[in-house]
């Protein structure tokens, strides 16, 4: 918001609290349309759900019935404990790959070291039959239970060919081991013994449980941004008695915690929900919020926020929002749902998986039909073995993990760094920004304006006019109200009671005191109520001139004076738009301030462009002529007069000292409250758009490579065949590469 905006429209700023796939159809029994949830409302407290499509919800873990990834808790958890399904992959992996080693060694040694000299062909199939089975089975089921669910919900995936793949090596080697004499002598050896395949089968079923082990792990670490959130608030809390007396604390679990409840907080103790203090004073580490190193002395009548540390002294809070309307609870819910949106280039990647199974399945059929028509003896083995080939080698996994694995590290980064990505399309276009439109009251500037002087005309004096503006004032959340408040209590003023109190929308505030009818704000607000302010507009000038802000007061029916407020500029302002200037951003000031104050402010900043004597409903005008210029527009603001703006900006920012209407109306929250959040922002996206590019390229160019060479393309020429084991390895490689490229987002340099 522009509390400066307060001289022209006396805005105010009241916190809201106060004031790869084809998606299945209808049926499908898991999915769950949903717009943009709010996590903290739509999830419930139990639900999954799929990391690669969030409309997915199901109340207990399991498959997205859309891609077969495992799901994952909606609500994320700091137990840091490994997943049922990490666990029960790795169980299987460890169990298959020692039955898998005996049907290797072999298979292998029957072609390397001729072991059919010493055990016989048919019985060496049954002795991979024995082993390979529990192996495809029981260690691959859960990929036949995926591909069976792919198929129930018309939404074929890599699973779908993973289980054709195996399952068509495996039931070939069966009637193989079991019937040999149904194949004709082509295929037969000379004892009668038919080639099995067994040892594929078996090894591409361990590989690809490789790869989803290296997966979930990765997914894991991908949430290390929301653990470390979680870890921030503590567990339990003292408890003390209504009276706050000492004696009758009591330890007791966060999540028991109610409104209204009397909290102890010892030195060294983390606050553990947000509220007021009662009793007591301290000094605590806001670093998390504020990013600010410095403590804050805190004492009665200070907020104080979950998860921050209180140094030195004690005192008792009275809670005001617990569990999940805390803010650092809010915080982690937006981090989640971040990490969980769909970014648009992501559409590419599922407008290609919805044609891509299909595709893969109809050149899996041309492969064998060629195999059978022109290949070599036995051609029915060299069929088989080159389809499985393909099937296995064209698995869209690292198409799928492409996007949402940056995606999710990412977001986490960012939430690290202060900069809260509401979704992956905010994150995707903050890169695509060319002009930075910014508020100058509590964006530019600290938000915490001071009286540096007061002006009046005969008949007042500058104690009546502070004491009785003050105590119109009051009613305000303003940050210029605030000030003016603390200005007069700092003079030891009295407030007045006021009644019949008003304050309409970005133009001033009405009040009765005394008796009297007081009323404050900018000129123009002030000749609305026909008060004429020139007689002090040359005064009004100079301290315009000096970045200052004028509030105009009127007493019964007369002017009374002027009130100036100046606000100092955020120690981080000056280095923040150097940077984003130097990036080629085009730095507009929009406020609603006096425009001599304004043009002062941007004089200091270097910001050339200052549009000023806007009024609130007029900015969200200014950022929509700038879009119809062909401009990607970003604006940044922080109050109730900015939110239109802000949801009109191709990216809004708000920063999170300031409403929280603003944060609901801004795709990224700046948690810091600065400008060189922007600068993070930016550099964030543009890594993570680059990280997305990299592994689109890398899964692309992997299977476009790699169909061919499975379909056989080299035989001809080069007698080179892909055998479905190596088909298997460089497709859980393929995986790795794109999981291990996103994880270096985790160590990229955002400032």
């Amino acid at each position: 918001m522009s509390p400066s905006d307060h001289e022209h429209h006396h805005e105010r700023s009241g916190h809201a609290a106060h004031a790869g796939h084809a998606h299945p159809p209808a049926h499908a029994p898991l999915v769950r349309p949903t717009a943009a949830p709010d996590p903290v409302r739509a999830a419930g407290l139990g639900d999954y759900t799929c990391p690669m499509h969030p409309q997915v919800r199901q109340p207990g873990p399991g498959n997205c019935p859309i891609c077969g990834m495992a799901l994952e808790p909606v609500l994320a958890s700091d137990q840091g404990a490994e997943s049922p399904e990490l666990r029960d992959m790795t169980r299987r992996f460890w169990i298959g790959l020692a039955l898998t080693l005996p049907v290797f060694v072999l298979e292998m040694g029957a072609h390397l070291f001729n072991i059919h000299h010493w055990v016989a062909p048919w019985l060496s199939n049954w002795v991979q039959l024995l082993l390979a089975t529990p192996v495809v089975l029981w260690a691959g089921w859960p990929f036949f239970a995926r591909a069976a669910a792919s198929v129930r919900h018309r939404s074929l995936n890599m699973y779908t060919l993973i289980a054709l793949g195996t399952g068509a090596a495996w039931l070939y080697s069966i009637v193989a081991t079991l019937a040999p004499g149904l194949f004709p002598p082509a295929l037969r050896g000379p004892e009668g013994s038919v080639a099995v395949y067994f040892e594929a089968a078996a090894v591409i079923t361990v590989l690809v449980l490789l790869g989803q082990v290296l997966e979930l792990r990765a997914r894991e670490k991908t949430s290390g941004a929301i653990q470390a959130l979680l870890s921030l608030a503590p567990k339990t809390a003292m408890k003390v008695r209504s009276d706050g007396s000492d004696g009758s604390d009591a330890s007791v679990p966060v999540d028991t915690i109610q409104v209204g409840d009397l909290l102890r907080v010892r030195p060294g103790e983390k606050v553990p929900v947000d509220g007021e203090l009662v009793q007591g004073q301290g000094n605590v580490d806001e670093s998390m919020v504020t990013g600010e190193p410095l403590p804050v002395a805190k004492a009665a009548g200070s907020k104080v926020t979950a998860g921050t540390l209180n140094q030195t002294g004690g005192f008792v809070l009275r809670a005001e929002k617990v569990g999940a309307d805390t803010l650092l609870a809010q915080i982690v819910h937006m981090v989640a749902a971040a990490q969980r949106s769909r970014a648009p280039i992501q559409r590419m990647a599922d407008q290609v998986s919805g044609w891509f199974v299909p595709v893969v399945i109809a050149i899996t059929a041309l492969t064998f039909a060629a195999w059978m028509l022109w290949g070599p003896e036995p051609a029915f083995s060299h069929a088989l073995i080159n389809a499985v080939a393909v099937l296995i080698i064209a698995c869209p996994c690292a198409l799928g993990l492409a996007t949402p694995m940056s995606i999710m590290v990412g977001v986490g980064r960012g939430a690290q760094q202060g900069v809260l990505i509401r979704d992956a399309e905010a994150l995707e276009r903050m890169e695509k920004v060319d002009t930075l439109v910014v508020d100058k009251t509590g964006t530019l500037t600290a938000g915490r304006p001071e009286i540096v002087h007061v002006e009046v005309v005969p008949g007042f004096t500058a104690r009546e006019v502070l004491q009785k503006l003050a105590s119109v004032e009051r009613a305000s959340e303003h940050p210029l109200a605030l000030a003016i408040v603390a200005g007069a209590q700092a003079r030891q003023l009295p407030l007045l009671p006021v009644t019949d109190f008003d304050s309409p929308l970005g133009k001033g505030v009405v009040g009765m005191v005394e008796g009297e009818r007081v009323v404050s704000g900018s000129a123009r607000f002030l000749a609305e109520q026909g008060l004429d302010v020139a007689g002090l507009a040359a005064l009004a000038q100079t301290q315009r001139e000096q970045a200052a802000t004028v509030i105009y007061v009127g007493v019964a029916g007369r002017l009374a004076g002027f009130v100036a407020v100046a606000d100092p500029i955020k120690a981080t302002t000056p280095q923040a738009l150097q940077a984003l200037q130097a990036a080629g951003l085009r730095v507009v000031m929009l406020t609603g301030d006096n425009r001599t104050t304004a043009e002062a402010v941007g004089r200091q900043l270097g910001i050339a462009e200052v549009i000023a004597d806007v009024f609130p409903e007029d900015k969200a005008a200014v950022v929509r002529d700038l879009k119809s210029q062909g401009r990607v527009v970003a604006m940044a603001g922080d109050g109730v007069n900015d939110a239109p703006a802000l949801a009109a900006a191709d990216i809004g920012l708000a920063m999170a000292t300031g409403s929280d209407v603003a944060m609901e109306s801004a795709g990224v929250t700046l948690l810091h409250g600065d400008l060189m959040g922007i600068v993070r922002a930016r550099a964030l996206s543009r890594a993570t758009m680059r990280n997305i590019r990299q592994n689109l390229v890398l899964s692309f160019a992997y299977n476009v490579a790699g169909i061919p060479l499975a379909a056989g393309v080299l035989y001809p020429a080069f007698g080179l065949l892909l055998s479905p084991v190596v088909a298997a390895a460089a497709m859980a490689l393929s995986s790795v590469s794109v999981i291990a490229n996103a994880l270096r987002l985790r160590a990229t340099r955002i400032e």
